[in-house]
């Protein structure tokens, strides 16, 4: 072998290191330019430390004490009655798990699905005799269900529980059944949501609406060339709204929830059938699985410690608006060089790099802040490939908030129903032509200039998603 020969061959190994293993390491154009034939890979769950799960870092001391309170109960597990060591009561009578941890804890407490699905194993937790549903595996991800459409053809879109609390050990006489999920599958009927990310919520929920707006109507031309549009949710009385006072919707994969005390109060009692103050009601009143006062947890007047006193709902407020946002890998060449090319393909239309805090928040530590979420927490038009026909809040069936990226590098799976687990078939699905009632995706002119990329620019881009 000669010399150059032998050169060129240990540029293509030393790229291939670097396209599949390793975005943290910075190559001159000379070892990229070997490479040129290479297709461009995801490189993966980002390895290193967890860059999330901590409290922000100029809360108070009191704040401090109360985010960690609240992170406690936050990883409590429910059982019916509370009789079950180290477990409080409220679970069922329908739920998909038995904590809010249990969705939320990759990679720390307060992020999302983990590699191993905990629902597998409760399905059939102290005796329960439920079966596991098709679409829930062990390697994940952590789904909750939706129908699209009732038995008479009207809109249905509300969460089915997966399983009940029928046969458990401290659930006696109860005899409810499961969804019948095998026809609604053999229907395509229905349809997955999988747990959204909770860093840095807190300052998402500081972001002033105006600001919000302003975003929105920046960049208007290059917008419009691309066919990029984007628009609020918001609170204005119409069905499956949840107030009308017509500020803007900000939380959940259809920007559905207001503040995060709903958002959390809504998740109890949907994921795990726990009643609470905002949500009094339990969803199944079959009088044979009833076996608590109801609301289950609630405000608790009689505590005797300050920190005893909240409600569950207002502790997981709190666990998750003092989160701290993820920190990103620090930057190298190819990093610098995927986040301007981010930008260049048009990505930054939707996932706007930085936002601002408002300047009058209640909360120092959220007050006037930038903040590096990537996204515009509008809502926007993905075409009939990520349609689910859910309408949620003004949010139509084919419309989903642009997620914000920061995390992104430790996540494992992508988009509203975890269908993919690879960053290239995320941002492929992105595209999809008109179909029906529902129009083209706005992303597709985004999606076409990046697939113009050769493949070292890809790998770059790649390369920065996976260090966010």
């Amino acid at each position: 072998m000669t010399p150059r020969a032998y050169n060129v061959r240990l540029g293509e190994i030393v790229l291939s290191v670097a396209v599949f293993a390793v975005i943290g390491a910075s190559f001159s154009e000379v070892v990229w330019s070997q490479g040129a034939r290479l297709m461009a890979r995801d490189p993966g769950v980002r390895s290193g430390p967890y860059g999330a799960g901590g409290p922000l870092s100029d809360l108070t001391e009191f704040q401090k004490q109360l985010f960690e309170a609240a992170r406690e109960d936050f990883e409590e597990v429910q059982s019916v009655r509370g009789t079950i060591p180290n477990t409080e009561l409220g679970l069922g009578p329908r739920f998909n798990l038995d904590s809010c941890a249990g969705c939320h804890s990759h990679p720390a407490i307060g992020g999302t699905s983990p590699f191993v699905n905990p629902q597998v194993e409760v399905a059939k937790k102290e005796g329960a005799n439920n079966e596991i549903p098709s679409f829930i595996k062990k390697d994940g991800p952590v789904r909750e269900a939706r129908f699209k459409f009732n038995p008479d053809g009207t809109p249905d879109g509300g969460v089915h529980a997966l399983f009940t609390i029928a046969g458990r050990d401290d659930a006696p006489g109860c005899g409810l059944h499961q969804p019948d999920f095998r026809t609604a599958v053999a229907r395509q009927n229905v349809v997955f949501r999988i747990p959204t990310p909770l860093f840095g919520a807190g300052l998402i929920e500081a972001i002033d609406d105006d600001v919000l707006l302003a975003n929105m109507a920046a960049h208007s031309a290059i917008k419009q060339s691309l066919g990029i549009r984007g628009r609020a949710n918001r609170l204005t009385g119409r069905p499956n709204t949840s107030g009308n006072d017509g500020t803007i919707t900000r939380f959940g994969w259809k920007a559905q929830n207001k503040s995060l005390e709903i958002f959390a109060a809504e998740a109890y009692n949907v994921e795990q059938g726990v009643t609470n103050d905002l949500f009094p009601q339990e969803r199944d009143e079959a009088s044979a699985c009833l076996f608590n006062a109801t609301p289950e947890n609630r405000t608790n007047f009689d505590a005797t410690e300050p920190l005893e006193v909240p409600s569950d709902v207002v502790k997981f407020g709190v666990f998750m608006r003092f989160l701290a946002p993820p920190t990103p890998a620090s930057d190298t060449d190819t990093i610098v060089r995927g986040r301007r090319l981010f930008e260049d393909v048009g990505c930054t239309m939707c996932h706007t790099p930085t936002l601002h805090t408002g300047k009058k928040i209640a909360v120092e530590a959220l007050q006037d802040k930038d903040i590096n979420l990537y996204s515009d927490l509008m809502l926007h038009n993905m075409g009939p490939g990520l349609a689910d026909d859910v309408s949620q809040g003004n949010a139509g069936g084919d419309e989903f908030r642009t997620s914000p990226l920061w995390g992104l590098g430790k996540r494992i799976f992508f988009l509203h129903d975890g269908r993919a687990k690879d960053l290239l078939e995320a941002i492929q699905t992105h595209a999809s032509s008109g179909a029906g009632h529902y129009l083209p995706s706005e992303a597709n002119q985004v999606v076409g200039q990046f697939n113009r990329l050769n493949e070292i620019d890809k790998q770059h881009l790649l390369n920065f998603l996976r260090a966010l």
